[in-house]
């Protein structure tokens, strides 16, 4: 599944891997830099602020705000740039993990996304997501290759 409109990005993946290790992904800094950026700072507990540098030279910010082992994570997020038209903890990131089978179904909403920057973050998130799934199972996602690409690009920060 995959929509995105109105302010909203939406996926949902399956990963061949159990939620309880999936959502590591999310909390842990050293998972989470095998697939989505550097962890500057990265406190995952509820009101926890995280900073994470996406695609080596973007910084994702926001803070958590719903931590649910291995179930559920929100955080909102943002850019730590001047200017920027999506500020640290504007927008908001709700993953959901629920058991299927052997793996994970994950349902993705990124939302509160300007409407003109819905797409750069589809795009993001897609690329994102994808390196999650390969790390998630054992495998490696290789070099970033968004990490030449502006913040729109390298949506997902997570700050997961």
């Amino acid at each position: 599944m995959s929509t995105d409109r109105n302010g909203v990005v939406e996926r949902q993946i399956r990963i061949a891997a159990r939620p309880e290790l999936v959502f590591q992904y999310f909390v842990d800094p050293e998972r989470l830099a095998r697939w989505l950026g550097q962890p500057l700072t990265h406190d995952a507990r509820t009101g926890g602020e995280y900073r994470t540098m996406i695609a080596g030279q973007h910084v994702a910010a926001g803070h958590f705000v719903e931590i649910d082992p291995p179930k559920r994570l929100v955080y909102t997020m943002g850019w730590d740039e001047p200017n920027h038209p999506i500020p640290p903890g504007s927008s908001r990131v709700e993953v959901d993990l629920t058991a299927d089978g052997d793996g994970t179904l994950l349902l993705f909403r990124h939302t509160g996304l300007p409407t003109d920057a819905v797409n750069d973050h589809a795009g993001g998130w897609t690329h994102y997501l994808k390196r999650l799934g390969i790390a998630a199972t054992g495998g490696d996602p290789g070099p970033d290759s968004n990490s030449s690409s502006q913040p729109e690009h390298a949506a997902a920060s997570a700050g997961a």
